[in-house]
């Protein structure tokens, strides 16, 4: 978020922001579900990994920029990662 707020322009589109700012907050709550072992976890997960594809398609969307780039490939990767423990037994 820092970097698209450094760039201006349409790095700080709303669908942009929104889209960090959903990622930034939906992971965060997941990893916090996890580690305490909540009986919500996987499917906060399952949530998680659609959130943070939209957010990879949203960075991606700027793969000119090598910075959206890996910020795209890093949402994409959370997602599978979060596709795979959503899948997991409780």
């Amino acid at each position: 978020m820092t970097y698209c707020l450094q760039q201006g322009g349409q790095h700080v589109d709303r669908t942009m922001m929104g889209a960090l700012m959903d990622c930034s907050d939906i992971t965060r709550l997941c990893a916090d579900m996890m580690m305490r072992q909540s009986p919500m976890a996987m499917e906060m997960a399952k949530m998680c990994a659609q959130v943070t594809a939209k957010c990879a398609e949203a960075c991606m969307s700027m793969s000119s920029d090598p910075m959206m780039k890996r910020c795209g490939e890093a949402c994409k990767a959370c997602s599978e990662a979060c596709r795979v423990m959503a899948a997991m037994p409780a």
